[in-house]
């Protein structure tokens, strides 16, 4: 079947997929990726980045001589997931990454309007 020639679905109008995006500490990837797949949430990207919030980073020394670090390491989480699901996403990721310490990180959620699975032409829920 030619998956580029085939009728497009229309776009839905009620929004039935989220994408959970979260910012965490690098060391707690293995721990939220564990405990989002106990619940059923196996697809992610997982992308290292840099960034900072209110800690505005941190001072070193380094041979002698302050230097400040602005960027810390951080890991960004992505997963598609259906509406029914995100709420026990965040609890999920907030309890595994969290370690009481500022940094901890942030959860964002966006309205998905579609996916498309490319191999199969499947796309909304399905496609997740």
């Amino acid at each position: 079947m030619d998956l580029l020639n085939r009728t497009p679905n229309p776009t839905y109008t009620n929004t039935t997929m989220k994408l959970v995006v979260a910012i965490i500490k690098p060391f707690k990837l293995e721990e939220v990726k564990d405990a989002l797949a106990e619940i059923g949430i196996e697809g992610m990207t997982v992308t290292e980045v840099k960034g900072f919030g209110r800690q505005k980073g941190h001072t070193e020394i380094y041979r002698g001589s302050e230097y400040t670090v602005d960027f810390l390491p951080k890991v960004k989480i992505e997963a598609a997931v259906a509406d029914e699901q995100v709420e026990k996403a965040i609890a999920t990721i907030s309890k595994a990454a969290h370690t009481g310490k500022i940094g901890d990180g942030k959860i964002f959620i966006f309205d998905l309007t579609d996916v498309v699975r490319i191999r199969t032409g499947e796309r909304g829920p399905a496609a997740i």
